[in-house]
């Protein structure tokens, strides 16, 4: 695991950006695997201006997200297909039927989880997949647990989670009880996996899982075993860590 602490947000997003812009020049097919978030959304704003200049291209990248609520409609303001079309896609022009993104308001969930990792493994995977972290360890709506789903399932977010979104919906009652996200499995598989962590409330989080140990309780702990994982973090987010 390659661990770099930058000075800040700002630099946390430069750096995190530009790995993910070589990764589509070196291969303009690339498939990613994208977060939501408060996190990701400096990251996506340099993609942004790096597309404007053209040192970027997203004509031929394909796009998944890691999750979504359920029970949201996808126009819904605080849903993850909201998200990502205003602080994103509108501004780049990947192409809308190679983005895709859990429906949240899917009628049969399993067969809708089922065709999401059907649709992952018909283009070859995830290439590069970006992660942010709870402040509880999750990654993706993967929570502490005695047992871990490892492909796409229906989640009951827990309480912390709750109400650490709550900062995204009018009222803390309006955050929805459920999740559908991608498993900690299909996670692994990407070739190469991107985590970025803020802000001091992430450091316990960061800590645990750079520890050596995997634990279920801290989710994230996992990528310890993966070939190729960067975090990227700021001096907040690295507090309790040495710098590597």
């Amino acid at each position: 695991m390659r661990i770099y602490i930058e000075e800040d947000y700002v630099s946390m997003s430069k750096k995190a950006a530009l790995i993910v812009a070589s990764q589509i020049i070196l291969n303009p097919k690339s498939v990613l695997g994208l977060a939501t978030g408060s996190t990701p959304t400096g990251m996506y704003q340099e993609l942004i201006e790096m597309y404007k200049s053209k040192e970027v291209d997203f004509s031929e990248t394909t796009t998944f997200n890691l999750d979504e609520y359920y029970g949201l409609e996808r126009e819904h303001k605080s849903s993850y297909y909201t998200y990502m079309m205003d602080v994103f896609f509108k501004y780049i022009n990947v192409q809308k039927n190679q983005i895709h993104i859990l429906n949240g308001k899917a009628q049969n969930v399993v067969t809708e989880c089922l065709a999401y990792e059907e649709l992952i493994n018909s283009v070859g995977g995830i290439d590069l997949q970006i992660l942010g972290i709870g402040a509880n360890g999750h990654i993706g709506f993967n929570e502490p647990s005695k047992k871990l789903n490892v492909t796409t399932h229906l989640v009951q977010l827990t309480e912390k989670t709750i109400q650490d979104n709550s900062r995204f919906f009018d009222r803390k009652e309006d955050v929805p009880r459920e999740a559908i996200s991608v498993g900690i499995a299909t996670i692994m598989k990407a070739k190469k996996i991107v985590l970025l962590a803020s802000g001091r409330n992430k450091a316990e989080a960061i800590m645990e899982m750079t520890s050596g140990y995997v634990n279920t309780q801290v989710p994230a702990s996992i990528l310890q075993t993966h070939s190729d994982v960067t975090l990227i973090i700021d001096k907040e987010a690295g507090v309790l860590i040495e710098s590597v």
